[in-house]
């Protein structure tokens, strides 16, 4: 069996591809080039007095940009279209585009419903009215997709991401497996690792390790930097000096450090991790509560009930996500019982319980400084004074008059806040610390690729390039929220 290509059959399309983005990358220097040079050309002014597109040179050149850049993404658009038709005609893009069939179709189901319901799903909705937002959701949505299918049900990835392949250590994409069963896909179609595994299907499940861990810690960074930043900032006095001092001596080490220290084997050993996510993951159960309890506070025939329900099961949750193994903090000396194990919900690896605990760690701090400024600065408000009159707690201003009116810059600063955390849980793996040395974690990978880059750069781009991406598409997406928070 012959090795694939790149593109296969479709080869004939990549000459008008370079072309076209040879064209797009000298237009965009002659555009820099252009706008250093002073110019008279005059603008177009709008009905409304404000400037619209520019006439003259600038504007033609920006034109011809915009033009090239469709061009480009409607090329790319056929390359996707072909391969998922033709699959392995159209080469390794084709391939791999077939695989991505699943992930494809949940975009688009997910990007027709959106957009149809769009001026009643809030913020979310107003996200489809800027190209920018549109282009980072979607992004985002592709690897989020990707995890869960691939990550969970298996239903993308080719050959099992910790199997190892006989003949194809270090091979380049595309090339065929050798004494392949019919069964067999007959392909690596990113080649393979310096250990014979597929570096395509490992790329699949890394994709699920990311998914799963920055997202939530991220969440439950969150939940605590709300309670206790709303208080600190509303209150003052003696509680925001306690609680700033705090932050400020946490965010006064460097981050690789703090998870350096947080990491290591000798320091999980002493059962500290734990400890930590005893304390840290309480606080969702603290927002849920007070949550609740300040809306329904005029309504304890409702609330009373409501709050039962709730905190059981989160409680639980709550206790499940602590214990493993029916123990909380097990050590060689001594052992702090959990929930037993017919209770126990479900058991996180414990070298991912350590990473979200640290990633939650370190950015509590931080979200911690942003929601007291904003609360310093919106309690000053009118809304909030009218509240106060109207005999509403302090509880009921902080978390359904201020918190609603901080909104759009606590959503912008959460995707950002993704981002960093899946930098740095590719920074954690690539030093080794944290995950297993097998986990097909994004960070591992290039680890592990980086030491043959010179001679076998595919195991290493590979996942470098699915962890750009995903950082580009939450900026992009933090980006279009931004844009639309301000508008709102």
């Amino acid at each position: 069996m012959e090795p694939l290509s790149w593109t296969g059959s479709l080869s004939g399309l990549n000459y008008f591809f370079l072309i076209i983005l040879g064209l797009l990358a000298l237009m965009i220097v002659v555009s820099i080039l252009a706008s250093l040079v002073p110019s008279s050309d005059a603008r177009a002014i709008g009905a409304d007095g404000t400037l619209a597109s520019d006439q003259g040179a600038a504007g033609f050149i920006n034109m011809i940009i915009g033009y090239l850049f469709y061009a480009v993404v409607a090329l790319v658009l056929v390359y996707l279209v072909l391969g998922v038709v033709m699959g392995t005609g159209a080469g390794i893009m084709g391939g791999i585009s077939r695989q991505f069939l699943p992930v494809w179709a949940a975009l688009i189901i997910t990007y027709a419903v959106s957009i149809t319901y769009k001026r009643k799903l809030g913020l979310y909705g107003k996200l489809f009215d800027s190209t920018v937002g549109m282009i980072g959701f979607g992004i985002v949505m592709f690897w989020v997709f990707t995890g869960i299918m691939g990550g969970v049900f298996d239903m993308l990835i080719t050959h099992d991401s910790l199997s190892q392949v006989s003949g194809m250590k270090n091979k380049l994409p595309g090339t065929p497996l050798a004494r392949a069963d019919a069964e067999d896909y007959q392909w690596f179609l990113l080649g393979g690792d310096n250990l014979a595994r597929d570096v395509f299907s490992r790329l699949i499940k890394g994709s699920w390790v990311v998914v799963q861990i920055a997202p939530m810690a991220t969440l439950f960074a969150f939940m605590v930097g709300i309670t206790l930043g709303l208080p600190a900032g509303y209150y003052g006095g003696r509680l925001d000096t306690v609680l700033s001092f705090l932050a400020n001596l946490i965010l006064a080490f460097p981050v690789i450090l703090l998870f350096y220290l947080l990491v290591t084997p000798e320091i999980v050993l002493t059962g500290i991790p734990n400890y930590m996510a005893t304390f840290l993951f309480v606080f969702p159960l603290i927002f849920v509560a007070i949550l609740l309890n300040s809306r329904y506070y005029t309504q304890p025939s409702f609330r009373t009930p409501l709050l039962i329900v709730v905190l059981g099961v989160l409680g639980w949750l709550y206790l499940s996500l602590i214990s493993s193994d029916g123990s909380i903090v097990q050590t060689d000396t001594y052992r702090i019982p959990g929930l037993p194990a017919m209770l126990d919900g479900f058991d996180i690896d414990g070298g991912i319980l350590v990473v979200f605990v640290s990633v939650v760690f370190v950015n509590s701090p931080t979200v911690f400084r942003i929601v007291r400024g904003l609360a310093l600065d919106i309690k000053t408000r009118d809304y909030v004074a009218a509240a106060q009159t109207r005999g509403e707690g302090p509880w009921y201003i902080m978390l359904w008059e201020i918190l609603p009116n901080a909104r759009g810059p606590l959503i912008v600063d959460f995707c950002l806040r993704i981002g960093y955390t899946t930098i740095l849980l590719g920074t954690l793996g690539f030093f080794g610390l944290g995950l297993e040395s097998e986990s097909p974690d994004w960070g591992s990978t290039i680890n592990a690729g980086r030491r043959l880059l010179a001679l076998y750069p595919h195991a290493a781009i590979a996942p470098a390039l699915a962890l750009l991406s995903l950082v580009l598409g939450l900026n992009l997406l933090a980006d279009g929220l931004r844009e639309e928070s301000l508008r709102d």
